[in-house]
Parts: structure tokens; C-alpha cells; sequence
């Protein structure tokens, strides 16, 4: 009977320890999801923000067609983007763009003066800034999923239903380069 009851005991506690673990990785995959919607949501909020921007500086710097045609690519390969390696490769690629953008205006002082150039500028600084939380938040929640998924023993639970480790966003190399500034 003892026995019997210490089988019945141990087999309780594995059972809620596979139910709590089970439930976490529910929990984790469902932060990482809403982690990855609060991205897509920032960064719809640039790329909404991108045809502004470029309207305003085609009144002061026409000439510079090359550019705004980038940035318009840029932010319209970003749209199209599907998967997570595609997004933020895109949004890279407009940062990059934007940068370039940013080079032009300083050539025109009358832009950098102009309040509607100013007011977007500002606005696009803030998103950025959010898009870079966004990031650090799915990190975040991919490290400690990660860390569940090949830590023992919910490991085993984790192979058991097929919860497998996620990407982080990553910085490109040539983002790691220091700036060059010059007077």
C-alpha cells in the first residue's frame, strides 16, 4: 500500500511537472508571436511614415532621384517581406537607405530648417527607437525560450512537442562599424 501510494506520488508530481512545463513553452511561443506582431507593427508605422518623408525632401533636393528611388524600393521590398530573416534583412536594408537620405538633406539647408522635414524626421527617430525595443524584447523572449528548450530537464518536454529553438535578430557586420563623423 505504501508503495502504491509513493508510485501514485511521484507519478503526480512528473505529471504536473510535464504540465507546467508544457505551459510555459505555450506561454513563450505565445510572447515571441506578440513579440514579433509588436515589430510588424512598428515597422508598418515607418514604412507609413517613408512617403511622407521622401515628399518632403523631392520639393528641395528634386535632383537626387537615385536616393529617394532607393528609399522608396527600400520601404516597398520591407512591405513584401514575409518571413522574420526577410523582414528585418528589408528593414536593414531601409535603414541603409534612410541614412543616405538623411546624407542629402544635410546638403539643403532650407530642408533641414523646413518644419514639416523636422516633424518627420523626429517621428522616424522615435520609431526607430521603438523598432529597436521591439527587437530587444524578442530577444529577450527567444533567450529564455532557447535557454527552456536545451536546459534539463524541460528539455524533454520540449523534444516531446517538437518546441525547437528560434532565431534572434541579429546586427549585419558592416552596421557594427563605427561611424565616421568629420568636420
Amino acid at each position: 500500500m505504501i508503495i502504491a501510494l509513493i508510485i501514485i506520488a511521484v507519478l503526480v508530481v512528473l505529471a504536473a511537472f510535464c504540465i507546467r512545463s508544457y505551459n510555459n513553452f505555450v506561454k513563450l511561443r505565445n510572447r515571441i508571436e506578440e513579440s514579433l506582431a509588436q515589430l510588424d507593427v512598428t515597422l508598418k508605422k515607418r514604412f507609413d511614415l517613408i512617403p511622407n518623408l521622401v515628399e518632403t525632401v523631392k520639393g528641395y533636393a528634386a535632383h537626387e532621384k537615385e536616393t529617394l528611388e532607393g528609399v522608396i524600393n527600400a520601404r516597398n521590398s520591407g512591405l513584401n517581406a514575409s518571413t522574420l530573416e526577410d523582414k528585418d534583412l528589408q528593414s536593414k536594408n531601409l535603414t541603409s537607405a534612410l541614412s543616405h537620405l538623411f546624407a542629402v538633406a544635410e546638403n539643403y539647408p532650407e530642408l533641414k530648417a523646413n518644419e514639416n522635414f523636422m516633424s518627420l524626421q523626429n517621428s522616424l527617430m522615435k520609431i526607430e527607437d521603438e523598432i529597436l525595443m521591439c527587437r530587444k524584447y524578442y530577444n529577450a523572449v527567444v533567450k529564455h525560450f532557447n535557454t527552456a528548450t536545451e536546459t534539463f530537464p524541460s528539455n524533454i518536454i520540449a523534444s516531446i512537442f517538437h518546441f525547437t529553438r528560434q532565431t534572434y535578430l541579429s546586427v549585419e557586420e558592416s552596421e557594427k562599424q563605427n561611424i565616421k563623423v568629420q568636420f
